[in-house]
């Protein structure tokens, strides 16, 4: 099933609505990111993810119960379960990788997810891709490279899980693009975390490894932080055009930079503070473009509102 296949609502852009949530997003996905590294590697990435996704089907009772009541249509369900196939492999991926690199590095190379995100919107979706949204998406990739300005010394097991994770990645928010149109936010990450969940299942029996109290406790945190990120994410994408919101995910790395010299002593030396810069330079820029073209458009009388 191609991504075309599933059609999508006409949708009012509201830019900064959809840049707040996507701000929210890469608050809770660097949260995460601080858990799983606090765990390390003593569980094996496949049972991590497994029970990072378990927890979230607990948090979710509610909301499944609800969907329930009100099946989705059947090519919806299986357009979810192929963005579900996509995003577990991409989520064992990079929790192999994230206690294996340094958190600026797991982040860093995630920026490479960004550029397929952009590309596959303009071949896919057929996104517009402006002038100015592209310079903020060259910008953040600057800020980025200047961050790792000596480049990979030597490419190691964790690096490349980190760079596998960018078309997977990129699939699993292009096809959550296109069914925003068409099933509610809640509903999009109910199904998401059902479908992760089951597909991990056979990874992390292959490789079980019983949890500690501790590593549970984690994890369940991580369930929390991780589930609203994917609602906060979902919210951003049903408001803006991808080409928007991606570049404000640049952000990510300005915080987890942060965290990784606040937290765990990763020491951080003036070009971290050059490039982190430029990429909320580059992310404030778009927002105050897009918001002034919001501006100039005059909406339709009775238009109706897809939030």
């Amino acid at each position: 099933m191609s991504i075309a296949s599933v059609p999508v609502k006409p949708s009012r852009t509201l830019p900064l609505q959809g840049i707040a949530w996507m701000v929210v997003t890469t608050i809770m996905f660097v949260v995460v990111t601080g858990i799983v590294r606090e765990l390390g590697s003593d569980l094996p990435a496949p049972v991590s993810a497994f029970i990072r996704y378990a927890f979230g089907l607990v948090l979710l009772a509610p909301a499944i119960f609800r969907m329930m009541r009100n099946v989705p249509e059947f090519e919806l369900i299986k357009f979810s379960a192929l963005r579900g196939l996509a995003h577990a492999l991409g989520v064992t991926l990079w929790f192999f990788a994230m206690a294996r690199i340094p958190i600026a590095e797991v982040t860093a190379i995630g920026y490479v997810t960004p550029i397929v995100v952009t590309i596959g919107a303009a071949i896919f979706l057929g996104e517009k891709l402006r002038l100015r949204r592209m310079a903020g998406v060259v910008a953040g990739l600057i800020g980025a490279l200047i961050i790792i300005r000596p480049g990979f010394q030597e490419v190691s097991i964790g690096q490349l899980a980190q760079l596998g994770t960018a078309p997977l990645f990129a699939a699993s928010y292009l096809m959550t693009k296109s069914l925003t149109g068409r099933m509610s936010s809640t509903d999009i990450v109910v199904m998401l975390t059902i479908c992760v969940t089951i597909f991990l299942f056979p990874l992390a029996l292959w490789d079980w490894q019983w949890p500690t109290m501790r590593e549970l406790g984690f994890l369940f945190a991580c369930a929390i932080a991780a589930t609203f990120g994917h609602y906060a994410m979902t919210r951003a994408l049903a408001a803006a055009p991808i080409s928007v919101t991606q570049p404000i995910t640049f952000l990510q790395l300005v915080w987890a930079v942060a965290l990784g010299w606040f937290v765990f002593g990763e020491a951080v030396d003036p070009w971290v503070i050059v490039g982190g810069t430029i990429i909320v330079v580059a992310a404030s820029w778009i927002s105050y473009r897009e918001n002034q073209l919001a501006k100039r458009i005059t909406p339709v009388a009775g238009e109706p509102k897809w939030h």
